[in-house]
């Protein structure tokens, strides 16, 4: 899509979410416009450049490190009988360049579906993955600095022509199941169980999601594998307590290379005041096959002024094993293998 091709439609999108709304008042239907936008600096330190073999900083605008800048509109009408027609569009964008997060308009979510508090809720479109609830593990809420950055990535693949069902809880008892219609066969697809158990106090996952190359193979153990993740949550007054544990099977991969990867992590939340949020975490992943093994330990702060307004900052630091590189965020800015590295961004975040 062109881009002032692109503008257009996002004027009219806004226009149209605009004038939904106000049409909205006073019934039982409703359309929301709703973003964030996350702007600040990001510095990573040992940089490995393979064409010189040297190392060197780089820093940067930061845009989605703490957390994606969107827009999105969401909407509800009633049809009767405990039964409503929802949709949900949401781009992710740079706070930084303005540029969107992919080449599709709304690269995030694209779905429609019907909701039922009796029956539960079945979407058809383009969603964030059913992997994409470990951030609810994960006391970073997934940042650069995260669960996702000793799997380079691996659960924040989107999923393009799926079909999810969530049911209605039960006594704290979510599933949700979700499969794709890509391609010819079975190339591109993914599949998706989640269970969860959510209360007060406590917060159980046990999640399994498969993707496949366009084959239809298991080649690649931190993009076309099976993953398995297990977690939970316990909250105490003002201090949350975080575990989870990720395996990554790659069965269909070359003689020789990494299809195994075990990823472990324990993390904690502490609200020392309404405003302010301690976060502290530690990750490690052990890979087979001559991938190497890394820890990873992070520590943040986030600073609300208001209840739409919030200033972060986190730091971390990567030690990567002998035959490793990972970098300290999830990036392509590795170091040299068995090198460490430290790196850090802060910024500002705001919702609407």
């Amino acid at each position: 899509m062109k881009w002032h091709t692109a503008y257009a439609c996002l004027g009219a999108a806004v226009l149209l979410g605009a004038s939904g709304a106000a049409v909205a008042q006073g019934s039982s239907d409703s359309v929301t416009l709703y973003g964030r936008v996350v702007a600040g600096f990001d510095y990573q330190n040992h940089v490995y450049d393979e064409a010189t073999g040297k190392s060197h900083s780089v820093h940067s605008g930061a845009d989605n490190q703490w957390g994606t800048s969107m827009f999105g509109f969401k909407g509800t009408e009633d049809l009767g009988g405990g039964v409503k027609a929802i949709f949900n569009l949401e781009s992710g964008f740079s706070g930084t360049t303005g540029n969107l997060n992919g080449d599709a308009l709304f690269n995030r979510r694209a779905y429609v579906g019907l909701q039922s508090d009796e029956y539960g809720t079945l979407m058809m479109g383009k969603n964030q993955p059913i992997a994409d609830q470990l951030w609810a593990l994960d006391p970073t809420g997934q940042q650069f600095i995260g669960s996702a950055t000793l799997v380079r990535g691996r659960n924040w693949q989107g999923d393009d022509n799926m079909f999810l069902y969530e049911s209605p809880r039960v006594g704290g008892v979510g599933v949700q199941l979700m499969t794709t219609a890509s391609g010819v066969g079975s190339g591109n697809r993914k599949d998706a169980l989640s269970l969860s158990y959510v209360d007060f106090v406590y917060e159980l996952r046990a999640i399994y999601d498969v993707a496949r190359d366009e084959d239809g193979k298991y080649s690649d153990v931190f993009a076309y594998s099976k993953e398995l993740t297990l977690g939970g949550t316990v909250t105490w007054d003002d201090l949350k307590l975080f575990a989870g544990y990720e395996l990554l099977d790659a069965p269909d991969v070359k003689d020789g290379q990494t299809d195994r990867a075990q990823h472990y992590w324990l993390g904690a939340r502490y609200r020392i005041t309404p405003a302010l949020t301690l976060i502290g975490a530690a990750y490690r992943v052990n890979a087979n096959q001559g991938g190497g093994s890394a820890n990873l330990f992070m520590a943040g702060v986030d600073y609300s002024l208001s209840p739409r307004t919030l200033l972060y900052a986190s730091v971390g630091n990567v030690q990567n094993g002998d035959n490793a590189n990972f970098s300290v965020e999830a990036t392509n800015y590795n170091p040299a293998r068995g090198q460490s590295q430290t790196g850090f961004y802060v910024g500002m975040a705001h919702s609407f």
